[in-house]
C-alpha cells in the first residue's frame, strides 16, 4: 500500500508541475527549469532560509492563475498539515513585510531540476525567507528533506492574524516534555542556560547529528515522556506526504526508539528564549526561538541518508552503471 501511495504522490507532483508549466510564459519556463544535468550540479544542495534572491522563477511577478499553480505545487509536496505550515510561513512573512513597510508581493523562488516527463530523477524546490521545501523523485521513491519552516514573529501581536503562533505546537510539545522531567533527567536534557542564536546545523548541505548535544535518551524517560517525544517527532515527519512520513517513522521504530534523544537550552517559561533538538542516527530535528527577544522561530527536519534524495540518486546511478 505504501508503494502505491508514493507513486500516487509522485504522479500528483508531476501533474502539478505540468499545470504550472502550462500557464507560464516561455521566459518564465526558462527561469523555472535548470536542465536535466542540473541534478549533478552543486546547486541541488545549496540552500538558505535567510532573506535574499535565489535561482529560479520568482513568485513576485506571477499572475493570479500562475500563483494558484504554484500553491497547488506546494500542496502536492506536503501532507495537508504540512501544506498548511508552508502556506503559513508565507502568510507570516507577509505580515512581517507589512510591519516594516516593505512593498511588493511574496518573494519566493521555484526551481525545477531534471525532467518530470522523462525516466530519470527530477527535483523541485521552493525557497525564500523562512521557507525551504525540497522534493526529489525517482521511479522508486520520493524524498522531502531538508525541510525548513520559520516564523517572524513567532507570535503575531496584532492585525487580522493576532494571536497566531505558526509553530506553536512544535514549541508547546517540547516545553511540555522538558517541564515534565524531574531534576535528574532535566540535568541531562538541558545543556545550556543560554540558547544558541540559531539552529546549530544552519544551512549546511550535509546533515550531521553529531553537531547536536546528546541530551536525554528515549530509554531514560518515563512512559509519558517517551510518548511526548514520539509525538514531537511525528509532528515534524507529518509535514511530508503520509506514505513517506510513515516510512520514516517505521525506519525509526525498526532502528529502535531508544536511539532518540532530546536536548533543550534556554528558559522554560513561555516567552523565554529557547532551543531544542531531537537527535537520531538517521535524522535530526532542530527548533529555536531566540532572536527578537524570543519572538522569531526556526524549525528544520534533516535526514542523514535522504537529504536531497541522496539515497535514491545513488541507487539510480548505480543501476544505470551496472
Amino acid at each position: 500500500m505504501c508503494g502505491y501511495q508514493v507513486k500516487a504522490t509522485a504522479a500528483e507532483m508531476r501533474e502539478a508541475v505540468r499545470a504550472l508549466l502550462s500557464v507560464l510564459e516561455p521566459e518564465q519556463v526558462r527561469e523555472l527549469r535548470a536542465g536535466p544535468a542540473q541534478l549533478d550540479a552543486p546547486e541541488l544542495r545549496e540552500w538558505t532560509y535567510l532573506p535574499g534572491s535565489r535561482p529560479g522563477l520568482a513568485t513576485e511577478g506571477l499572475g493570479g492563475e500562475q500563483r494558484e499553480a504554484v500553491d497547488a505545487l506546494l500542496a502536492a509536496a506536503h501532507s495537508a498539515p504540512g501544506a498548511e505550515l508552508a502556506r503559513g510561513a508565507i502568510e507570516v512573512e507577509r505580515h512581517r513585510r507589512a510591519m516594516v513597510g516593505a512593498t511588493g508581493t511574496d518573494r519566493y523562488w521555484v526551481r525545477l531540476l531534471g525532467d518530470p516527463d522523462g525516466d530519470g530523477p527530477w527535483a523541485l524546490r521552493m525557497n525564500g525567507h523562512h521557507l525551504a521545501v525540497h522534493v526529489l523523485i525517482t521511479a522508486v521513491g520520493m524524498r522531502v528533506t531538508p525541510h525548513f519552516i520559520g516564523a517572524e514573529p513567532a507570535r503575531i501581536a496584532d492585525g487580522p492574524q493576532a494571536g497566531r503562533r505558526l509553530l506553536g505546537p512544535e514549541e508547546d510539545l517540547a516545553r511540555e516534555l522538558v517541564t515534565d522531567l524531574d531534576a535528574g533527567r532535566r540535568a541531562k536534557a538541558v545543556f545550556a542556560a543560554a540558547p544558541p542564536e540559531d539552529i546549530l546545523t544552519r544551512a549546511d548541505p550535509f546533515a550531521d547529528p553529531a553537531l547536536l548535544p546528546a541530551g536525554l535518551s528515549h530509554e531514560d524517560m518515563t512512559p509519558r515522556q517517551r510518548r511526548l517525544l514520539e509525538g514531537l517527532v511525528r509532528r515534524y515527519l507529518d509535514r511530508a506526504p503520509a506514505a513517506y512520513a510513515q516510512e520514516c517513522w517505521s525506519d525509526a521504530v525498526a532502528r529502535g526508539l531508544e536511539t532518540l534523544s532530546f536536548a533543550w537550552a534556554g528558559g522554560l517559561v513561555p516567552g523565554d528564549r529557547h532551543y531544542y533538538c531531537v537527535r537520531a542516527p538517521d535524522f535530526l530535528i532542530e527548533y529555536d526561538n531566540t532572536q527578537d527577544d524570543g519572538n522569531h522561530a526556526h524549525s528544520v527536519w534533516r535526514h542523514v541518508r535522504h537529504d536531497w534524495g541522496a539515497d535514491l540518486l545513488g541507487a539510480h546511478y548505480a543501476e544505470q552503471h551496472q
